[in-house]
């Protein structure tokens, strides 16, 4: 039987902290949402002045990383390159920039997925919070 690496709660306070930091010294509201590497809701942090609709669309982010086991641009990248086919994908809501995998190993842990910003400002603040986990 092989084992895995697995989040704890402790892994995931120090992500959620971590990206909350980056954010609060941008100045950009945003929620933060943490899953298991099933897609599992771990964590979901509204920060202040973020829109409420952000509380949908981060979760949505970080399922969509840790399911398809990379960055959720990957997907917006392929529908946007054309093939809008990949929109029926089941069970794949986040196809959006802003869900970043944490990978450990090479294993596939779970994933962040960040909202509220610019795209490439969401991903900045969620490998912020996985950078804390020193892997």
């Amino acid at each position: 039987m092989q084992t895995k690496p697995i989040l704890t709660l402790e892994d995931v306070k120090k992500i959620a902290a971590a990206a909350e930091t980056e954010a609060t010294l941008n100045k950009w509201n945003v929620t933060i949402s943490v899953v298991d590497d099933g897609g599992h809701l771990l964590w979901l942090q509204r920060m202040d002045g973020a829109a409420p609709i952000s509380s949908h669309i981060a979760p949505a982010k970080a399922k969509t990383a840790a399911l398809g086991r990379r960055e959720s641009r990957i997907y917006e990248d392929m529908i946007n390159g054309g093939r809008f086919s990949f929109m029926t994908a089941p069970t794949l809501e986040g196809m959006l920039e802003g869900g970043v995998p944490i990978l450990v190993n090479g294993v596939c842990v779970g994933a962040v997925g960040v909202s509220g910003v610019k795209s490439v400002e969401d991903v900045q603040i969620a490998k912020a919070g996985i950078a804390a986990l020193g892997v």
